[in-house]
């Protein structure tokens, strides 16, 4: 069993994590410390750590752990070190770059007195010969033989796919399954796997730093499913609530032209999709569970394939989109709340974190528009309450009858519900098509779409002040796509949004300042800016 986590003298744990501005090193901090360990992180960039609710909790050390010096300074004073980075799809020469920085964080933490190394590696195949791997499992099976011969007691945790959102495995089956409703696709689909959620690895690694001391070994996690790639990307589509996938296999694709095919089709770099799929070749699952007997399993016992799949797919699913200039955010609980699950809104393992690159956490298309007003806030905000309705939507009032009648053909709801009040709106009251998801009075409009779409619609209003205390007008359409239908319907109305959008933001603005007294009127600007 685990230790208490507490040392000799009855202090809490130290941690020293690396890799804290990546996947797992930044998922992993808030669990060191709600477990009440304290944490110092090593970044090459500390201050990619200040957007993290969790950066004033810990102690940010600058260096890399290919410079010894900076190295030994970060682990002075620790008591465990979690190894959390590797060059995956960093070009030629990643191997020699992952053995050298192995081998100086080994050296480092013995000469510092560090009492438990721990690092996540990959899952290999039983009966393949080493020089048979992938480059990319070749390089952390010897990572991990190179902690082990350190002199330090160290935890190689092995793993499979693991399934979180922002991860480069899961993130690779989401944009595959979502994008290809028939997908003609390599052997490799049929080899077996066993995934394993972001969750449980986690949960290992923490409970790795309470290891007793004279437990220096490699262990194999995973979940408790056993599945083919073809499977997976079947679960995934059940859960996203995607039709069935057409998936015919082909021998014909190496892993280079896969790695090519899959650069083409996802927005995963080509450099990480390579190393990725070339793993997918071998069979990788569990030889053995021997993690439980110092961590054990929770009473719900491991997370399954498809429960990974729908946490990493929450914040999405439950309309938490984040907003970049409004920190107004009132999540709606999950729908299927799961046992052990935070309260609704709280962040989870799985879900996106501001350090995960710009391609993870699934696809999301955003027009955003933005006018200085010459007018004042509370007469901006009277115009923006008031929208919808009789008052209309202040664009081409043509297109929207079209969009609202084209709704009601295909069974939506179409403009017809109007509104409650002329001037006054509150959470949950329905506005033609839309719904008004969240109200901040004088700041912020948040209108979910009810109109038929192949996705997930919400329009943004907000009205705020610029630097030099001028009043500002913000608006955001946003869109997550459902499947390729999804993407297909954005690019296809993407022509119409200058005279939609463009036409909204300007009109909003000039009704404001038509009804704002004279002599505050001063020059507007405007800047659209679409992505």
């Amino acid at each position: 069993m685990p230790s208490t986590g507490m040392t000799g003298d009855d202090r809490p744990l130290r941690c020293l994590v690396t890799g804290a501005t990546g996947y797992l090193g930044g998922r992993l901090v808030p669990e060191l410390l709600a477990a009440g360990y304290s944490v110092r992180c090593l970044a090459r960039s500390p201050g990619k750590l200040r957007d993290h609710p969790w950066a004033g909790q810990v102690e940010a050390a600058r260096g890399d752990v290919t410079d010894e010096e900076s190295v030994r300074a970060a682990m002075e004073g620790m008591d465990v070190a979690y190894y959390l980075v590797h060059a995956l799809g960093t070009g030629r020469g990643f191997e020699e770059r992952d053995r050298r920085a192995a081998r100086i964080f080994g050296e480092q933490a013995r000469a510092a007195g560090i009492r438990r190394i721990v690092y996540v590696g990959g899952l290999t195949p039983a009966g393949v010969p080493e020089y048979a791997l992938s480059p990319h499992l070749r390089s952390r099976a010897e990572v991990g033989r190179i902690l082990l011969a350190s002199g330090v007691p160290t935890a190689v945790l092995r793993a499979a796919v693991i399934i979180g959102s922002g991860s480069a495995s899961f993130e690779m089956l989401r944009h595959l399954t979502e994008r290809l409703p028939v997908m003609v696709t390599p052997s490799w689909v049929r080899t077996r796997i066993q995934p394993v959620a972001v969750r449980d690895v986690l949960r290992f690694l923490v409970g790795c730093a309470g290891l007793p001391y004279d437990v220096s070994r490699a262990f194999d996690i995973g979940g408790p499913d056993v599945v083919t790639y073809e499977e997976m990307m079947r679960r995934y589509a059940v859960v996203a609530g995607l039709p069935k996938r057409v998936i015919v296999p082909v021998p014909l694709l190496t892993p280079r032209l896969s790695s090519l095919w899959v650069g083409l089709v996802t927005p995963v770099p080509g450099a990480l999709a390579r190393p990725l799929v070339e793993s997918l070749k071998h069979e990788v699952v569990c030889a053995e569970r021997d993690i439980v007997r110092h961590v054990p399993d929770p009473p719900e016992g491991p997370v399954t394939l498809d429960r990974a799949i729908r946490l990493a797919l929450r914040r999405v699913q439950d309309a938490d989109v984040a907003t970049r200039w409004s920190s107004a955010s009132t999540p709606r609980a999950p729908s299927d709340p799961l046992p052990s699950d935070p309260l609704p809104g709280d962040p989870l393992p799985s879900d996106p974190l501001p350090s995960d690159p710009d391609w993870a956490g699934g696809s999301l298309y955003t027009d955003h528009r933005e006018r200085t007003v010459a007018a004042s806030p509370q007469a901006l905000w009277r115009v923006v309450e008031a929208i919808g309705g009789e008052n209309g939507w202040y664009s081409s009032s043509m297109a929207w009858s079209l969009r609202g009648r084209l709704d009601t053909l295909v069974g939506g709801v179409g403009l017809r519900r109007g509104r409650r009040d002329a001037t006054r709106l509150r959470v949950g009251d329905s506005l033609d098509f839309w719904r008004v998801e969240e109200i901040e009075p004088g700041r912020l409009l948040r209108l979910r779409a009810e109109m038929r779409l192949p996705g997930l619609a919400w329009l943004e209003m907000a009205v705020d002040r610029d630097p030099q205390g001028r009043t500002v007008y913000r608006q955001r359409a946003l869109f997550h796509p459902h499947g390729l239908a999804g993407h297909a319907y954005w690019w296809g109305v993407a022509p119409f949004h200058a005279v939609v959008f463009g036409g909204m933001a300007r009109n909003i603005a000039a009704a404001a300042e038509s009804a704002a007294p004279e002599p505050a009127r001063t020059h507007s600007r405007t800047h659209p800016r679409t992505h």
